[in-house]
């Protein structure tokens, strides 16, 4: 079997990189390195390639932008109360400035931080007398985050100018690294897994194989025996057709190996993985193959208590400390209304209501309030309607007897 000689780089050859094709060290000046085991760059744009990836970073950020926001008063006892006419609360809920509005504010903050090591920030635009005028999300980048390497505080600059804490909305996932950062070795994985499906099926979804040639074959023979195998039997439209081969030339094609053979049960395992990174069902990530009525409800509840609960606390203090005053900030909160995600079906919430009511732990008008309607005359005494005696000093089971 021929072969052909090939040039190799002299010791005294040196090779330049440059910024369109960047090396392993330029990737790291960027804090930027490629995976150990597949030697891919995951970059967040990259790593949004993966459905799985996207789905997760969805699923997080969209739940925690869907629930309605509020702001709340703090009472003297602890208690909260809703605080409607607060000028923070239309950069929340309408428009946090001429071309975005609230929820697209809340959802960019959480994508950030779940991509981004420096998590996700925006800045707060303040008139002279302190009032907010607008709520800035920058495209990434443009805020520069420094961390003090003592004590951890950051530093924020725009353009070279530095801005106070106090106007920077700062959203950091646990550890101060991303779920993405964290989960690059597993999401490269599956970038390479992506990439071989798209070669493999691109390809007739048939392995490589070699081209045996008894006889010795020159460089320009060899490549011409390449070209003409390649155009005929390789590409979308080549499956099915007869191979002719010359001069005793022989066709071995390459088997499955084992990974090969198991290439499905991979891709879905890299699933379970991505899942695990941002602590999302794999069932949220349309990953039904042990899903159930009964877990799949377990692992809904779950999702809410270990996953949502402590990015929707995060968001809240970060809100909170750049959109009050410090005088404000022992008064005020901001508050995403939990209910809109744990809330049941008609028939079991009207079960409930009454339950509560009967049994005195809120009154008919909290009950309306759950449903949506206006408050009642009478409605906020605490009375079980069951035996509570209606106007005139009969019960309502004697009224119902009488009529009877």
């Amino acid at each position: 079997m021929g072969m052909w000689p090939f040039k190799r780089k002299s010791q005294t050859e040196t090779e330049t990189k440059g910024l369109a094709e960047p090396g392993d060290d330029l990737y790291a000046l960027f804090g930027i390195t490629p995976t150990a085991t597949t030697g891919t760059v995951v970059t967040p744009d990259a790593a949004l390639r993966v459905p799985a990836v996207g789905s997760a970073i969805r699923v997080i950020s969209e739940a925690v932008a869907t629930l309605d926001v509020s702001v709340k008063r703090i009472q003297a006892d602890g208690t909260e109360i809703a605080a409607p006419g607060h000028p923070v609360l239309p950069l929340l809920r309408d428009e946090a400035n001429d071309w975005t509005d609230g929820f697209s504010l809340i959802r960019d903050l959480v994508i950030d931080a779940l991509s981004d090591d420096k998590g996700g920030v925006a800045y707060v635009n303040r008139l002279g007398d302190g009032r907010i005028a607008e709520i800035i999300r920058y495209r990434r980048g443009v805020i520069d985050v420094q961390f003090d390497q003592t004590t951890g505080e950051p530093s924020y600059k725009i353009d070279s100018r530095t801005v106070p804490a106090s106007d920077i909305i700062h959203l950091r996932s646990p550890f101060g690294r991303a779920p993405l950062s964290l989960a690059r070795e597993a999401i490269g994985v599956a970038l390479a897994l992506d990439l071989h499906a798209a070669r493999l099926f691109g390809r007739g979804a048939r392995p490589s194989g070699a081209l045996k040639f008894p006889k010795g074959m020159g460089e320009e023979s060899v490549k011409k025996a390449r070209a003409a195998w390649r155009t005929t039997h390789e590409g979308e439209d080549s499956g099915g057709q007869t191979a002719i081969l010359y001069d005793g030339a022989e066709f071995e094609p390459f088997t499955f190996n084992s990974t090969d053979s198991q290439f499905l049960e991979n891709r879905k395992f890299q699933i379970l993985e991505i899942a695990r990174a941002f602590r999302v069902p794999p069932s949220m990530l349309f990953d039904h193959d042990r899903a159930t009525w009964s877990n799949t409800e377990q692992m809904g509840r779950e999702f809410l208590s270990y996953t949502l609960e402590p990015w929707l606390r995060a968001t809240e203090g970060a809100l909170r400390r750049a959109l009050f005053t410090p005088e404000e900030r022992g008064t005020y909160a901001v508050r995403f209304d939990r209910d809109d995600l744990t809330r049941a079906d008609l028939s079991t919430r009207s079960t409930v209501i009454n339950s509560l009511i009967a049994s005195q732990v809120i009154n008919p008008n909290e009950g309306r309030s759950w449903l949506g309607l206006a408050p009642r005359e009478g409605g906020d005494a605490f009375l079980n309607p069951n035996i509570s005696e209606a106007p005139g000093g009969s019960s309502a089971d004697e009224e119902t007897d009488d009529a009877a």
